[in-house]
């Protein structure tokens, strides 16, 4: 991509680029929060039929490809037209064309979200590949953020690649030498992986998944191990604040499991563009 831009670029022309770039990439992770877990199930289901020996369950291919977008009430086929992000939802008044269906308000929450942390990723870091990098970990927090929300699972097939690619980028020293990301790739999982065993050795209980570690470990990766204390004292604090709202407000029972993946992305978010002067912060408070 930045081969087909000027190098001297007006930072406010290449963070709208970049902008635009995450509302067409958001559209496309609308489309990966919605069938990536069907197509695990799916998986799921015919590892147990082969174990067990049954015939596979018959369903209609689905891939991240394919079929086209379509109406989930009524399978309208959604147009090239339909499918402008923000634009088509706010012409069709967030209802289908065919069937005046209403259209979830999460499909242009996530492709704005995209964009505006795209463009201020090219804001803050400035034109350079850094920039493009950042994106890259702001698209798989957002898949995972909205994954975790409706099923509580943090994909592998997100989480792992996203880990390697946080070990790639910083081969450079793009955001950590590579040193300090290795090590925060085995600190980040070991970390939660300790107290997943500590707690349910102590309780019986399970607090949370592996995905979690996965995450943690994919945050460190990126963002090296210097910033794994903040980025885990952010999300437990993140995590107490909404779960506590959820109870006193929403009347939600405790015993209802919270997902934890949501509050790690956004701490790793606020550890990416503000970590070292948190960090300076925090310390200074000791």
């Amino acid at each position: 991509m930045l081969d087909l831009v000027p190098a001297d670029l007006p930072p406010a022309l290449f963070a709208l680029i970049c902008g635009v770039l995450g509302l067409l990439v958001g559209s496309f992770l609308n489309v990966v929060i919605h069938r990536l877990p069907t197509m695990m199930e799916r998986e799921w289901r015919n590892h147990c039929a082969e174990l067990c020996g049954d015939e596979a369950p018959q369903h209609e291919p689905l891939s991240l490809a394919r079929p086209g977008s379509r109406c989930p009430a009524c399978g309208h086929a959604i147009t090239a037209l339909e499918n402008i992000p923000l634009l088509s939802w706010l012409f069709l008044r967030g209802r289908c064309s065919a069937c005046a269906a209403p259209i979830s308000l999460r499909y242009p929450l996530v492709e704005a979200i995209s964009g505006l942390l795209c463009a201020f990723a090219a804001f803050h870091f400035g034109y350079g590949w850094t920039s493009l990098a950042a994106m890259l970990l702001i698209w798989g927090l957002i898949a995972l953020t909205c994954i975790d929300f409706d099923s509580q699972l943090l994909p592998d097939a997100i989480t792992l690649p996203l880990l390697w690619a946080g070990l790639l980028v910083n081969l450079f020293g793009t955001f950590a030498d590579l040193q300090a990301a290795v090590i925060g790739a085995m600190c980040g999982y070991l970390a939660l992986w300790s107290v997943y065993w500590a707690f349910k050795l102590t309780t019986g209980k399970e607090g949370m998944g592996y995905g979690d570690f996965k995450l943690l470990a994919a945050l460190g990766a990126w963002l090296g191990w210097e910033m794994l204390p903040l980025t885990i004292l952010l999300s437990s604090l993140l995590g107490a604040v909404v779960g506590i709202a959820l109870i006193v407000i929403a009347k939600r029972g405790r015993s209802v499991p919270i997902p934890f993946g949501p509050y790690l992305a956004m701490a790793g978010l606020l550890a990416l563009f503000w970590g070292k002067p948190l960090t300076r912060a925090y310390l200074s408070l000791l």
